[in-house]
């Protein structure tokens, strides 16, 4: 048994080494904590008691010993709580959206962790709850609920869930006529569901045993899920696969692919006798989605060099690919996120000079006029809507000062008509506030932007202490959007900064593939640059930055820990995926085959290996000082398995040469979203946000 067991909790557990070799390549590795990832792992994902007993006992004793560390800030974790849970509006509701004679929406009651889904008639009426999330998750450790979508005669509800943390979603179908679910249980599901128009089925996506969403199914109602049909199996396990229905309700479409390649596949509900058929055959490096309009497929692709992507047109009879021809032309620089139709307007968001825009097209004669904001840095997308013949386009604004504002707006009139702001209840006035966009210089002339929030008050002088959050995967963007919990740490005298670095698309696609593969290491470098130019522009201090980003964000937390441990007083790393060679390398994973085109196929290629096992924060831990860290994870996280944090934490603490605290701590009954429940989730972050005063010698410890 390890150490550990015999310890108390005012000291850190110390793992057990026990050596495991493997070779790739003719190169030899030695992992001395590969034994945290048990063999039945898969079954832990859905019976966390399966876990064997020497891991829970090392899991448990960090946990405690994480307790105990941190006991000289449970007063103040308990008070940015109450502060966080403060500024939530207990009994919040969305703006209802209309849909045929309804309108639906949801809302929270007071002390409520989990959402209900209600609707009210269109023309006024009572409103009626048709789901309570509460209800659901009552008795339940963990309970997350995914999508809901109602039929199309709006009489049924078909609805998933989650009650172990490891995104085995379950489908439950309520009818709404007698309010009580019928005989239908659809497990292993993912994303939503796409029902028929006569409401006597709908579409899923159905996962493997590896939590692969490989097959697209559809369930007849009262009918078990055994005998549901197989519509189409994706062959490529690299390839995720996604099943919806465009907006006007006519077509089915189903796109599979990776951070690369798509293939869309679509059913014309008007001709179901036609079959599945496909849009343009798949082709490596050729990114496309639909969206149907009037007889015409509308098409967002990167085809023929258009790297900021452009938009096609081709017609429903002819979809291949020699018939697309442009609608908005590529133009290089400004990014084309996302595409909707209505039956008038094709609508656009669209990203240049790193802030967002929305464009409106009218379909008839092809005029555009745009709706853009004049702050220095902020978010701006698209709210979910059901109906296609109308004017009305539903969008989000925020900033880092600016509470989340719901606009509806008339494309036609140009009216726009504020529907909801985000309540503060215990008061936000966003004039005591500053937010800006700066630009960090990289190691190689580029500039990486660098939006800030802080106090008017708050002294820039580089005493200042600083979160700085980062991400830079997948070409995913962190928008300067408003959030409540971090006005916890301003007002405490924080600056709070996010590094938008390469490997995100805020400067365009070219960030994101200067950030990946070859090139990860400028994501690094660039988070890097952004902490140094801010304690050289005094708006901090070196060694009072605290670095914070969570999965892929944590990989980079542990690769600038190993770069420049000076810089940082603390790390946060979420769920970090940072035994990156390891999980590469292990096809069995769920998330493995479709991340070969992010970083490298390290099995089929030597040079993929060499350039993963260069910056693999596990595989480069060393004997040197690092930061204060704080590191989390879920027993049934699917996607960064709970064995890569538990890992890293055994490794650096055997490793490295400073008295600096570090922390493990192991949701038991979560997964990668972390605890469930809107209040839950904030001690979470309060938990994070004491470390950092904690570290940064701030008051209140």
């Amino acid at each position: 048994m390890d150490s550990h067991a015999h310890e108390t909790p005012s000291q850190p557990p110390v793992a057990e080494k026990r050596p495991a070799r493997d070779i790739h390549h003719g190169i030899e590795r030695v992992d001395d904590y590969a034994w945290l990832r048990v063999d039945n792992w898969q079954e832990v994902m859905r019976d966390p008691s399966a876990l064997a007993a020497d891991v829970r006992a090392y899991l448990e004793a960090e946990n405690a010993y994480t307790k105990a560390a941190m006991a000289d800030t449970e007063a103040l974790q308990d008070t940015l709580f109450r502060e966080m849970k403060g500024r939530i509006k207990e009994d919040d509701s969305s703006v209802p959206a209309p849909d045929g004679p309804f309108a639906y929406f949801t809302d929270f009651v007071v002390g409520g962790q989990h959402p209900r889904f209600i609707r009210e008639p269109r023309g006024g009426g009572a409103p009626h709850v048709l789901l309570d999330g509460d209800a659901l998750a009552k008795d339940k450790p963990y309970f997350s609920l995914g999508a809901i979508d109602w039929s199309p005669d709006h009489k049924k509800l078909a609805y998933a869930y989650d009650d172990k943390g490891s995104e085995f979603y379950a489908f439950r179908v309520r009818d709404l006529e007698t309010g009580e679910d019928t005989a239908d249980f659809v497990p292993d599901s993912e994303g939503g569901a796409a029902w028929l128009p006569d409401a006597s089925a709908f579409y899923y996506i159905r996962v493997d045993e590896h939590r692969r969403p490989l097959q697209v199914m559809r369930h007849r109602l009262g009918t078990p899920a055994s005998e549901d049909e197989l519509v189409y199996r994706e062959k490529d396990q690299g390839f995720f696969t996604r099943v919806g229905e465009s907006l006007d309700k006519r077509f089915i479409f189903i796109s599979a692919g990776d951070h690369e390649t798509a293939e869309v596949h679509f059913l014309d509900l008007a001709a179901p006798e036609q079959g599945l058929r496909v849009v343009t055959p798949r082709e490596v490096n050729h990114d496309y989605s639909v969206d149907h309009h009037e007889g015409r497929f509308i098409i967002l692709t990167n085809a023929d060099g258009a790297e900021d992507y452009k938009i096609m047109q081709t017609s429903v009879d002819a979809p291949g690919r020699a018939n697309w021809r442009d609608l908005v032309p590529h133009k290089p620089g400004r990014l084309i996120l996302d595409a909707t139709c209505f039956k008038d307007w094709i609508v656009r968001l669209e990203r240049e000079d790193g802030l967002p825009r929305i464009v409106i097209r009218n379909a008839a004669d092809g005029t555009e006029h745009a709706i853009a904001f004049d702050e220095e840095a902020y978010s701006l997308g698209f709210a979910e809507g059901y109906e296609y013949d109308t004017d009305t386009l539903r969008f989000v604004y925020s900033s880092m000062t600016t509470p989340r504002q719901v606009f509806d707006y008339n494309m036609r009139t140009r009216e726009r008509t504020l529907r909801k702001t985000q309540e503060v209840p215990s008061g936000h006035n966003a004039a005591d506030y500053v937010t800006r966009r700066v630009y960090a210089p990289a190691w190689d002339g580029e500039t990486v932007p660098v939006s800030l929030l802080y106090r008017k008050d708050t002294p820039l002088d580089g005493t200042a202490p600083c979160l700085l959050y980062g991400y830079g995967s997948y070409g995913m963007s962190i928008p300067a959007g408003f959030s409540t919990t971090r006005l916890s740490l301003v007002d405490r005298g924080f600056v709070y900064a996010i590094a938008h670095i390469r490997g995100g698309k805020d400067k365009g696609y070219r960030w994101y593939k200067d950030g990946k593969l070859a090139k990860k290491t400028n994501t690094f470098k660039d988070f890097v640059a952004a902490g140094r130019y801010l304690a050289g522009e005094r708006f901090t201090g070196e060694g009072r930055i605290v670095a914070h980003g969570g999965s892929a964000g944590g990989m980079l937390m542990g690769a600038v820990a190993n770069m420049a441990p000076e810089l940082f007083a603390g790390v946060v790393a979420d769920v970090p995926f940072v035994d990156v060679l390891s999980t590469m390398l292990d096809d069995t994973l769920p998330l493995t085959p479709p991340e070969w085109p992010e970083w490298g196929n390290p099995i089929a290629s030597v040079e993929d290996y060499r350039t993963i096992a260069a910056y693999s924060p596990y595989d480069n831990v060393r004997a040197q000082t690092y930061p204060a860290t704080l590191i989390t994870g879920g027993l049934t996280d699917p996607r960064v398995t709970y064995w890569e944090p538990a890992k890293w934490a055994a490794k650096l603490r055997a490793t490295k040469t400073d008295d600096n605290i570090l922390l493990l701590k192991i949701n038991m009954d979560a997964g990668h979203g972390g605890a469930s429940g809107r209040f839950e989730q904030l001690k979470e972050d309060a938990l994070a946000y004491a470390f950092a005063v904690k570290v940064t010698g701030g008051a209140g410890v």
